[in-house]
């Protein structure tokens, strides 16, 4: 009875949150080496299915850079990088459109088996629609989202589905490989977005490397690039920063980066007070 009683303070808790997201855009962008972990992407797409029966409208962009890199080693073909960006061949970009196919599909299958509706979008669907990176001269097949036709993916949301995204764009009769994180932000900019979250493998933004007790679970624009620019937030975090500021920038009304490992992330981030990770806001 103690144990039904909990659950139930737990719903009435979540009301406020649950009348101010209702009928609101919410996007998630799961990739990366989180990908690899399928008690995380069980956890992570039950919570979305959870927001989209409650009326809140989910979107999913996902990544799949370890599986490509795989898939090119499989092939005997090494992966080589530019300030973390994957050099994208003529050979390499028909892998990376073929391996975020079927990560696309098997997302849409696991959604339907945990209960849910979602819709691919792959780049036959022309919902991406990108051009050459600026320095395409020495990465290939790498992208910049040009648009987003956003109508396939409310008519998907108005049926209370999840559209699920892939970042491999389409422009000029070309396939881009793009950065998943910039193609979530667009996405979510475009929608008019209440929040954009991105999930990932580390807890948040730490102050100190490693160290989950320095976590910094709130960040403005300006503190956010100041931390940029003194080289607290480096490396891999740095795309998923901009990403968020970009969002901010267009309009988002929150940015959240966590850590997908953690049970349920998505619902503690956005149903609790104190959250988990770290949220970017103006």
């Amino acid at each position: 009875m103690q144990e039904s009683i909990r659950k139930a303070d737990i719903l009435i808790e979540a009301v406020p949150y649950l009348q101010a997201f209702r009928g609101k855009v919410v996007v998630a962008k799961y990739g990366g080496s989180a990908l690899d972990n399928p008690a995380a992407m069980r956890g992570i797409l039950q919570d979305l299915i959870f927001l989209s029966v409650v009326g809140i409208r989910a979107v999913l962009v996902h990544g799949g850079g370890p599986m490509i890199t795989r898939k090119l080693s499989a092939a005997g073909k090494a992966s080589a990088f530019i300030d973390g960006m994957r050099v994208t061949d003529a050979e390499t970009i028909g892998v990376v459109s073929r391996e975020l196919q079927e990560v696309n599909g098997r997302l849409v299958a696991q959604i339907a088996s945990l209960g849910g509706h979602a819709e691919g979008f792959v780049p036959s669907r022309g919902v991406v629609v990108a051009g050459p990176h600026p320095r395409a001269k020495e990465l290939g097949h790498v992208g910049v989202v040009r648009t987003v036709r956003t109508a396939p993916i409310r008519r998907v949301l108005l049926r209370h589905a999840i559209p699920v995204v892939s970042p491999v764009g389409r422009g000029n009769g070309r396939l881009y490989n793009i950065n998943a994180d910039d193609v979530a932000s667009d996405v979510a900019a475009r929608l008019g977005a209440e929040k954009l979250v991105l999930l990932t493998n580390v807890r948040g933004i730490l102050r100190q490397p490693g160290e989950v007790g320095s976590l910094l679970s709130t960040l403005s624009i300006r503190e956010a690039r100041q931390l940029m620019d003194r080289g607290v937030i480096q490396e891999g975090m740095i795309p998923k920063v901009k990403a968020c500021v970009e969002a901010l920038r267009r309009g988002v009304k929150k940015t959240h980066i966590i850590d997908a490992a953690i049970p349920h992330a998505m619902l503690l981030e956005i149903f609790t007070k104190q959250g988990i990770g770290t949220e970017i806001v103006h």
